[in-house]
């Protein structure tokens, strides 16, 4: 995912970095994570090419957004490094057999009829059941975990039993995700 979308977003704006963080802990559960695009307030522009002038955008890296967002937005990083052969091993699957690495709830739990209804969770893979945070300000969201297996929230370390809603806290720096057990 081009985390922050490619055009605009003001890298003073709150509200942007917020979303941004946002994206940012979702991207570290897509095929592709990676903070991209042109961001204002923009700069003079560098020169001509082909008649046009090539404006520049602002600063798009980590550090670019403030300590505590540097902060978040590391955590992330590290975590995808740690799932990198987790990854790699979900990459070497999609290649061999087409399965999905972003999957959808019913992919794994087609007799839990309630997967088929959620539209804004996925599995990463067939072990993290990701729910993203997409509104501004949400610190709590409701997490459907499918039934057939067993849930373990990974900021807090409690189980559940699937075939329930739960509601997960997201505090800024986390991301609700829950490993199947």
């Amino acid at each position: 995912t081009d985390i922050g979308g490619f055009h605009d977003g003001d890298i003073r704006d709150p509200k942007f970095q917020e979303l941004l963080i946002r994206w940012f802990q979702y991207g570290a559960f897509c095929p592709v994570m990676r903070l991209h695009g042109h961001r204002s307030p923009y700069k003079a522009p560098l020169g001509k090419t082909g008649g046009g002038r090539c404006a520049s955008g602002a600063e798009n890296e980590i550090w670019s957004y403030g300590e505590e967002n540097y902060e978040i937005m590391k955590k992330y990083i590290e975590l995808r490094e740690e799932l990198r052969p987790y990854t790699r091993r979900l990459m070497k699957e999609a290649s061999e057999t087409g399965a999905p690495v972003m999957r959808p709830l019913f992919y794994q739990f087609p007799e839990d009829e309630k997967a088929w209804e959620i539209k804004d969770q996925f599995l990463f893979g067939d072990q993290y059941l990701v729910a993203p945070v997409t509104e501004y300000g949400q610190r709590k969201r409701e997490v459907y975990l499918p039934a057939g297996a067993s849930w373990t929230e990974q900021s807090t370390g409690k189980t559940y039993e699937g075939g329930r809603t739960v509601t997960a806290d997201a505090p800024l720096d986390v991301i609700p995700v829950f490993v199947k057990q």
